[in-house]
């Protein structure tokens, strides 16, 4: 087929479509994502398949399967919807509104630290359209397999070389009690003393409770008590009723622990160290949004450390800072 004949029979709408269903390899899920009926997909795929004169997907029951046109597809698809930002981003520079969508997912954890870092860039680029989808650490892992997101959030990042990876932010889990729990009376407290009481954890797939049990596992403690809760806020919760101890991270606890609700129990191996990272593909082709922000998020490393690092002042302020106290509440993982 000629290329003038591909130019004219190709639409972005497919290009589009088939974007999202090779992401999300069914097309069921691509619907869903597109706000499509899967019939609609179908016949964008079949139509796109017509004008290229190749098959792209073959269904085997319930399972997809990518053929190799469909991955040589995919790479021009990128680098034109890319090419497309790119172009609208400097005609809206042109005008001086810079404008774009960026997609940000987070674990949990990191939900204290991210919509901080997002108000301040979108006070630099008013125009582009934020979306933060929270999520824990498996979850996180499949989205990012799927390129679903421009960037994800995480600590615990995979050794892979397809990843890029950007440091963000020190994350410290610590050891949690209520405040006269017997344990702070102990002059050297261990993780077995630790675990002998009920220990509260988040569900399978989170990044805070694979960080506590691989330290476990180092020091050979066996957690047999513990407690499945679904939330961080849960968990604390949890702790303050006397329910028992649990390892979360300490930005999500600040506030209490300031105000004498929580107290941190100093024990070995502790607090376990896992920064936060800005994640992408590799095999995914940074937005121009994307781009803005990761160059946002190395300009303001030190400013975003220092501010986080800083204590947290218990009592509520009424004064308006450049640099807001974190003051966390809910959370899920």
């Amino acid at each position: 087929m000629s290329s003038p004949a591909l130019l004219n029979r190709l639409t972005f709408r497919q290009l589009q479509v088939f974007q999202a269903v090779y992401r999300r390899r069914s097309y069921s899920r691509a619907a869903d994502e597109l706000g499509l009926t899967q019939p609609a997909v179908s016949a964008q795929v079949r139509q796109l398949e017509q004008a290229l004169g190749q098959t792209l997907f073959h269904y085997a029951g319930k399972t997809l399967y990518v053929l190799p046109a469909a991955d040589t597809l995919a790479l021009s698809t990128r680098e034109i919807f890319a090419q497309l930002a790119r172009l609208q981003m400097r005609l809206d520079d042109l005008d001086g509104n810079i404008s774009g969508e960026l997609n940000i997912a987070a674990v949990s954890s990191a939900q204290y630290v991210v919509p901080y870092l997002l108000a301040r860039f979108r006070a630099q680029y008013p125009g582009i359209q934020l979306r933060l989808k929270v999520c824990n650490r498996r979850q996180a892992l499949e989205r990012l397999a799927q390129q679903q997101d421009d960037i994800v959030v995480m600590a615990m990042v995979p050794e892979d070389e397809r990843l890029l990876v950007t440091p963000l932010l020190d994350n410290e889990l610590i050891a949690l009690v209520w405040p006269d729990h017997p344990l702070l009376t102990m002059p050297r407290p261990t993780l077995t003393d630790f675990a002998r009481h009920y220990v509260l954890m988040r569900e399978a797939g989170s990044g805070v409770r694979n960080a506590f049990e691989q330290l476990a596992a180092r020091q050979e403690v066996a957690l047999a008590h513990r407690i499945e809760m679904g939330t961080n806020e849960a968990v604390k919760q949890g702790v303050m009723a006397h329910l028992g101890v649990a390892v979360l991270p300490r930005l999500a606890v600040q506030l209490e622990l300031a105000q004498g609700l929580l107290s941190e129990l100093t024990l070995p191996g502790f607090p376990i160290r896992r920064p936060w990272c800005a994640v992408q593909s590799r095999e995914r082709l940074p937005t121009p949004a994307a781009e803005l922000f990761l160059r946002f998020l190395r300009e303001q490393r030190a400013d975003v450390q220092r501010h986080f690092q800083a204590p947290l002042d218990p009592l509520p302020s009424h004064g308006v800072a450049c640099l807001p106290v974190v003051r966390p509440s809910a959370s899920s993982s």
